[in-house]
């Protein structure tokens, strides 16, 4: 190897006096024990200590680098704060500079098959340490700037990333290896690349997956959760517990938030549990507990648990905000709206993530409180006036989510004051019922709440200029009250509804698409791929509004992605064929991202 072990004397006093000079290394096995030390400081809630337990080597230990670069990332992506970005971009940076050191170095001119086998180990480990890096730079850089330029440069940084990981997995099969352990850490580690980058790539709707295939890859879900799963049953391995992780965050929380509620929650509970028997008060796994519930309609055992997250650490008070996030949103799927409301003036306290999204889901939810007083009243006015000059903009990036809470904030003022069941929308909008709707306890008090404001409406309709709008509002999400309570042919008939009064609607003009991806997904559950694919692309091709397209296209992107397997179930590639065709006659220039040969760097 072309490191020498340090000295156990040497190792304290470097850690004592936190300096090393340039001729200090440390071998391979002692890098990944110490890596594994800081992870597990980090999963057990010492998050500065596992911080300051790597930085010493960061500048010459490739793994330590990696841990340090990976820890200022994490802390970058919860706080969304411009300085802990920059921050994060310069440890990895470093991390870059380190690993490039260590990797073989190759002629450019030299076209032969590399052999693997005059790769030392510590080159090859260097090799996945840089991939790991490159992929943390190119999603910082995407969280940095939004131009497309940016967006294709960090496309082709995540490609560079790929070819790298692409190429450590052929070193697993075609280089001998005389150590096994160095070999089982090396293949988790790229098992973890692969899986996550599939696994990614798979969730990005049509029109942005096509710039990425544009720019080299695209993404297989079923081999994504495959490999995870694979590096995940490597044990005492650096990487499993984080292959663990992403697994978990894709069952509980990407499948829900902008899928169809498919995650597996059996087997997300089947891996967390060894998780909370090693780390028992870590606040990730905690979390994970408390999400897991959540999605299971458990909401008092969710917060219970959700509170223990927060209560078992102090030190990144960021995490506690997700933590908020997720009771604000049990309380509300119990309509619990006072409890709601606290939790988003929480948010709006003490997070700097969108001030203008949480100053909305508190008056939200304070406006589905009945029988408000006149200070009330005035309160809300206060509230809504104040939305639109909180709009920010975060590392170059504005907040989509934002510009719909300024719209809403509008047109509460325009109505006279009021907003039709906006709590409720707000669930539905943050894709609720897919959680909500596996317990009537929880789904018939909402449906009641509907029917009793579209009697409202329904009286009122003559001095009501929005009236197409609330009732079209009111349909789209009785439907979904009634599609949760098997109640088919009768959500259908609501979903309908709002497209028979799509000429009656001024303002909500979503509701439109959103009512067809519904009745698209309604028809895909049972069955009817024919007519479940008509409605999909014609929520997908609607063209007269722009209001949460995002959202709605990651819906129904997992719905064909659904409808994709069970076309293939029945062995029918004919269809399979004629739904991507379908697919991939879509416009990039619909959304602003028509390439021009010009604006498209060099690799």
């Amino acid at each position: 190897m072309s490191d020498c072990k340090l000295s156990d004397e040497s190792q304290g006093a470097a850690a004592i006096n936190n300096v090393q000079t340039e001729s200090q290394t440390m071998d391979l096995e002692t890098a990944l024990e110490e890596s594994q030390i800081a992870i597990n400081l980090f999963l057990n809630n010492h998050f500065n200590e596992a911080k300051k337990r790597v930085a010493p080597w960061a500048s010459s230990s490739f793994y330590h680098a990696l841990c340090h670069g990976t820890i200022m990332y994490i802390q970058a992506a919860m706080t969304f704060e411009s300085r802990h970005i920059e921050n994060a971009v310069e440890a990895v940076k470093q991390s870059l500079d380190v690993c490039n050191k260590h990797r073989k170095k190759i002629s450019k001119l030299k076209w032969s098959k590399p052999d693997y086998n005059t790769y030392s180990d510590i080159e090859v480990h260097a090799e996945l340490c840089y991939a790991e890096c490159l992929l943390q730079r190119a999603l910082l850089m995407f969280i940095q700037d939004e131009n497309l330029v940016n967006f294709v440069k960090g496309g082709l940084k995540i490609r560079a990333c790929f070819n790298s990981y692409k190429e450590c997995r052929h070193m697993i099969d075609k280089r001998h290896w005389v150590d096994s352990r160095s070999k089982k850490q090396f293949e988790s580690g790229v098992r973890l690349g692969i899986g996550t980058f599939n696994l990614m790539i798979s969730m990005l709707p049509t029109k942005i997956l096509k710039l990425l295939e544009f720019v080299g890859f695209s993404g297989n879900r079923e081999l994504g959760l495959a490999e995870l799963d694979k590096g995940r049953e490597m044990e005492n391995t650096l990487r499993s517990s984080m292959c663990t992780t992403v697994l978990l965050g894709y069952h509980s929380i990407i499948s829900f938030a902008i899928g169809t509620g498919d995650g597996d929650v059996d087997y997300s509970m089947k891996i967390l549990k060894p998780c909370l028997e090693l780390y028992p008060s870590g606040a990730i796994f905690l979390f994970f507990a408390g999400r897991l519930h959540t999605v299971q309609a458990n909401t008092i055992e969710a917060i219970y648990k959700l509170e223990e997250s927060i209560n078992s650490q102090q030190e990144w008070k960021q995490f506690h905000h997700i933590c908020y996030w997720e009771i604000m949103w049990c309380y509300a799927f119990r309509m619990d709206w006072l409890m709601a409301c606290r939790y988003a003036e929480i948010l709006y306290k003490e997070s700097r993530w969108s001030k203008a999204t949480y100053a909305y889901l508190k008056a939200a939810f304070l406006c589905m409180i009945p029988d408000p007083t006149a200070d009330t009243i005035l309160n809300l006015q206060r509230m809504f006036s104040e939305i639109p000059s909180l709009k920010q903009r975060i590392a170059g990036k504005s907040i989509p989510f934002e510009k719909w809470a300024i719209h809403k904030a509008k047109f509460f003022l325009e109505k006279g004051n009021r907003l039709t069941i906006p709590g409720l929308e707000l669930i539905y909008v943050w894709n609720g019922f897919n959680i909500i709707g596996q317990s009537k306890d929880l789904m018939n008090p909402i449906l009641a709440e509907i029917e009793k404001t579209l009697n409202i409406v329904n009286k009122t309709k003559v001095m009501n200029s929005h009236y197409g709008d609330d009732f079209a509002l009111i349909m789209l999400l009785k439907g979904m009250c009634l599609k949760y309570l098997d109640k088919e042919l009768q959500a259908e008939i609501s979903f309908k509804d709002v497209l028979q009064c799509e000429k009656q609607i001024q303002s909500e003009l979503y509701l439109v698409p959103f009512a067809m991806a519904e009745l698209g997904i309604l028809y895909l559950d049972q069955d009817k791929l024919g007519e479940a694919k008509d409605y999909l692309l014609q929520a997908k091709n609607y063209k007269k509004t722009r209001q949460l397209q995002s959202r709605l296209h990651f819906r129904i992107h997992a719905a064909m992605n659904t409808m994709k397997q069970k076309l293939k179930r029945k062995g029918d590639t004919a269809a399979v064929a004629d739904l991507d065709l379908s697919i991939d006659s879509d416009d990039l220039s619909d959304q602003g991202f028509g390439i021009d040969a010009d604006t498209v760097p060099s690799d």
